[in-house]
């Protein structure tokens, strides 16, 4: 099994990266939208929405809502990223209340219809804010000053930063873990992750944070806001990775899926890139580096 999931690393990471850094942002917004969309999938699955037809609608709706969103952007000069900022704002608030449902572990587990829908409403809002911060992150032309970018791989490069943030944090968390776990996180939802793990990845993301912020032109006085988003991103990825993990406990599944050898879904490799992208995005343009 560490062969298969080396291997299938070896094959996803530098074609991520390749695909991050050179592919246009359009491209780039459809490979994201089918690989988010696929998480989509699974996410119904844990929701308890057996029925392949229902499934099937409900990921055409969320299809249609990603194109109408890019529709409704258009404008006499271009794109207009204001509908984007609103989504990915909304988001990044519904993360928030996540935080507040996996205080109340029980919500929603109960399998009722009433349960469905308030997980069907969470995909969405997971899902497709996440799909509009990537998409403004490795933007062609629009960056968080409000201008025309004229070197698109330093652009590009954001959306890898923001990434490897939460790559970093879960590679970090994992080894501090298991070297120094004494005290865990949240034990009802995910038994192996620690307080320990938790400041590993915490360390790991903000050092790749700011490596990545360095490599993408940030000035030196713009490193303390891009360490604060950088460990904000850090934090809410744990959320996100919280949260399908309080999926997974509600119907006793251990993985998403098996569509990727050795690591079990997409799900699984995503949950925590949607939650941190939109608070990357959003920190980002707030504190305007």
């Amino acid at each position: 099994m560490t062969r298969t999931r080396v291997l299938a690393a070896l094959v996803m990471g530098p074609s991520a990266i390749l695909a991050i850094l050179f592919l246009p942002t359009r491209w780039m917004a459809a490979i994201a939208a089918l690989m988010f969309l696929v998480g989509l999938w699974e996410w119904l699955k844990l929701a308890e929405i057996e029925d392949t037809l229902s499934r099937t609608v409900l990921l055409l709706l969320n299809l249609a809502l990603m194109v109408v969103l890019t529709w409704a952007s258009r404008s006499t000069s271009g794109f207009s990223p204001a509908l984007f900022q609103i989504v990915s704002l909304v988001g990044a608030a519904w993360w928030l209340v996540a935080l507040l449902w996996l205080r109340f572990y029980s919500f929603a587990s109960d399998h009722q219809t009433w349960a469905r829908l308030f997980k069907l409403a969470a995909g969405t809002l997971a899902i497709v804010p996440a799909w509009c911060a990537l998409c403004l992150i490795h933007s062609d032309n629009f960056t968080a000053q409000g201008g025309f970018q004229e070197n698109l791989w330093r652009q590009h490069l954001w959306l890898l930063t923001a990434l490897a943030i939460v790559w970093a944090a879960d590679s970090g968390a994992y080894f501090a873990g298991r070297a120094f776990g004494r005290h865990k996180l949240a034990p009802r939802i995910s038994p192996n992750k620690t307080v320990e793990g938790l400041l590993g990845g915490l360390v790991s993301g903000l050092v790749v944070g700011l490596l990545g912020g360095w490599l993408a032109g940030v000035q030196a006085s713009q490193l303390g806001a891009l360490a604060l988003v950088s460990v904000t991103t850090v934090l809410v990825s744990v959320v996100g990775d919280l949260f399908e993990s309080l999926l997974k406990r509600h119907v006793g599944a251990k993985d998403s899926g098996n569509l990727i050898p050795g690591h079990g879904g997409i799900l699984d490799r995503i949950d925590s890139v949607i939650a941190a992208l939109p608070v990357f995005l959003i920190g980002r343009e707030l504190l305007g580096f």
